[in-house]
């Protein structure tokens, strides 16, 4: 049990039994009333973000989770394969679960977090930013950089990314996997 001053982002609550971690949170002491906590709140299993009010001090029921460092594999009908890099166990993991889903590369390490009580594997994280190679856009016109203009591009996974004109095939760009922006050309 815990209580909503040890709150913190990620960690990770028991509601109605269902797994939520916290997004962000924020104490209001308001100048009349009693104390309470704001938080956003996002649902493991489907991802969906909820507002949720608690009064100060209330006990909530807190999830043991670890997370432990897996290696992407490969794609087949059962879903994502991982391996532990610790012990070099096999998982399969559904895509709904992957957060960058599109932006997974054979090789890629991820962040798999798992329930520490029942082992169940909850969801797993690729890291902010990924590197990956441009595989088809249009030619970028030299000198038409006046506005903000952007064009769509196909990376080596696949998936499409905004990008400035300047931008060509076969250049490696660095992109966002929690929105799929692209911030700039990897270095």
């Amino acid at each position: 049990m815990a209580s909503t001053a040890d709150f913190k982002n990620g960690m990770c609550l028991d509601i109605d039994g269902q797994y939520f971690y916290i997004v962000e949170f924020l104490h209001v002491k308001p100048g009349k009333g009693p104390a309470f906590v704001r938080t956003k709140l996002k649902n493991v299993t489907t991802g969906r973000v909820i507002d949720k009010t608690f009064n100060a001090g209330v006990k909530v029921d807190e999830v043991r989770i670890e997370r432990r460092p897996y290696q992407f594999l490969y794609k087949d009908e059962m879903g994502y394969n991982f391996m532990n890099q610790e012990t070099y166990e096999q998982v399969s993991i559904d895509k709904n679960s992957i957060t960058g889903v599109d932006f997974l590369k054979e090789g890629d390490s991820a962040e798999v977090v798992v329930h520490a009580d029942s082992e169940t594997i909850l969801y797993a994280e690729l890291p902010a930013h990924v590197v990956l190679t441009i595989t088809y856009t249009e030619p970028g016109l030299k000198g038409d950089t006046a506005t903000n203009a952007t064009k769509p591009a196909t990376v080596e996974t696949g998936a499409t990314v905004r990008v400035p004109l300047f931008i060509n095939e076969g250049e490696k760009i660095e992109v966002d996997t929690r929105n799929g922006s692209y911030i700039g050309r990897a270095k």
